[in-house]
């Protein structure tokens, strides 16, 4: 075989010129990052996925208001998408149905994930979804109000301690002490929690009974009815928009807020921080948030799909897509958690710092129903149509009764 041939030969195996390419492969997935910055930076790793395993992906943007009713209707149809998002406390209705493949063993990595972002993964000890991004909500501070109480305007350590700042700021309708969710539905409970933790509560017991009715629940949500008598009660955006305004004190949010303040800064001084806890000394537990991709276990093209899951949530990849996406927080992989070039943005380092004190909702195939009925509770409670006892307690009945 002469020197040209054998060249040639090498050529055919690696992708000779003039060559016949492989055959393109489709792959489906259906995201829910359908702003129009965010799906350039998604787009963007896309195609080089595309690239690189020679296949095209056939994307469907979904939104957090019907997405989720999208997904099942897909599923019940038998035409699932081979790749989907979901939202962490999704992941458990969906792999408890059977309708996620469930993952090869050490196909994924588990540990290079941060710790508080697996129990969603898992479902009867096998795994079906992987970490992509993380994030969690701090405390934002009305500081130029603060001052005019407090002159040393030092971020409250303990909850008690912003319930008396709160209290002495309230001066409605120019200044509410604080923003207090009221019927918000998959918010309000997002502010709860941290509270029931904080509180050394909780609403799921170990072996997977609920515990609404549990004396530190009642607590939690008693101090919640408090302040909400010291602040103004509304909906996520319009308590996000509140602030903006200097009319709130004290208010809990994400980053979608920190990062419109760092684009169009107020007249007036604010500061974000962590949550404060129960005590001086103990550090504030907030809500942990997170995206998950998971495979249909209908899926004709595992392999493809796991491969492009294991690359979007490599911490390189996900890293590169949190840089571009302010508001999308930080990879799942710890690797990247502290990537410096996030943490050039002042406000992602309070965010940084408080996901090391951050839990995710229990894992539970029926959260739904559970949320529903705590906050339900809530808002009994928030209005006075019953004390918390009482509605939590109802709630817990309410949730016993369930098949």
């Amino acid at each position: 075989m002469n020197r040209f041939t054998t060249a040639c030969l090498a050529l055919l195996l690696t992708g000779c010129p003039g060559a016949n390419p492989p055959e393109e492969q489709h792959l489906s997935f259906w995201h829910f990052w359908s702003e129009p910055s965010h799906r350039a930076a998604l787009y963007e790793l896309l195609r080089e996925f595309e690239r690189r395993y020679h296949c095209r992906i056939e994307v469907t943007e979904l939104t957090w208001n019907e997405g989720k009713t999208k997904l099942l209707a897909a599923f019940d149809a038998g035409k699932p998408p081979d790749v989907l998002e979901l939202g962490s406390d999704w992941v458990a209705q969906f792999s408890s149905a059977g309708v996620l493949w469930s993952l090869p063993p050490d196909s994924i990595p588990m540990q290079r994930f941060v710790p508080f972002s697996h129990p969603p993964c898992y479902w009867s000890d096998t795994l079906y979804a992987v970490p992509w991004i993380v994030d969690t909500r701090v405390l934002f501070i009305n500081r130029t109000a603060l001052r005019s109480t407090e002159p040393s305007a030092v971020p409250p350590r303990t909850w008690n301690k912003l319930l008396q700042l709160a209290e002495r700021l309230h001066r409605p309708p120019t200044l509410y002490g604080c923003g207090v969710n009221g019927a918000d539905p998959h918010r309000l409970y997002k502010k709860v929690l941290p509270l029931i933790w904080s509180f050394g509560g909780d609403v799921l017991a170990h072996h997977g009974t609920t515990t609404l009715s549990h004396p530190a629940v009642v607590d939690a949500v008693r101090f919640y009815v408090r302040l909400a008598q010291t602040g103004l009660i509304e909906t996520q955006r319009q308590l996000d928009d509140a602030f903006l305004q200097g009319k709130l004190g004290f208010w809990i949010s994400g980053a979608w807020l920190a990062e419109k303040l760092r684009q169009q800064p107020p007249t007036w001084e604010y500061a974000i921080t962590p949550l404060p806890g129960r005590h001086p000394d103990t550090p504030g537990i907030s809500f942990a948030g997170g995206e998950y991709l998971a495979i249909s276990a209908a899926s004709p093209r595992k392999n493809l799909a796991l491969e492009l899951v294991r690359f979007l949530t490599d911490g390189e990849q996900a890293v590169r897509f949190c840089r571009a996406v302010t508001e999308a927080g930080f990879p799942a992989d710890q690797r990247f958690l502290h990537d410096s070039v996030l943490l050039q943005t002042p406000y992602r380092r309070v965010f940084a710092a408080q996901l090391q004190h951050a839990r995710m909702t229990p894992v539970h195939p029926r959260w739904l129903d559970i949320e529903a009925a705590l906050e339900n509770a809530i808002v009994e409670a928030l209005y006075g149509i019953r004390p918390p006892e009482e509605a939590l307690l109802q709630a817990q009945k309410i949730l016993s009764a369930l098949p």
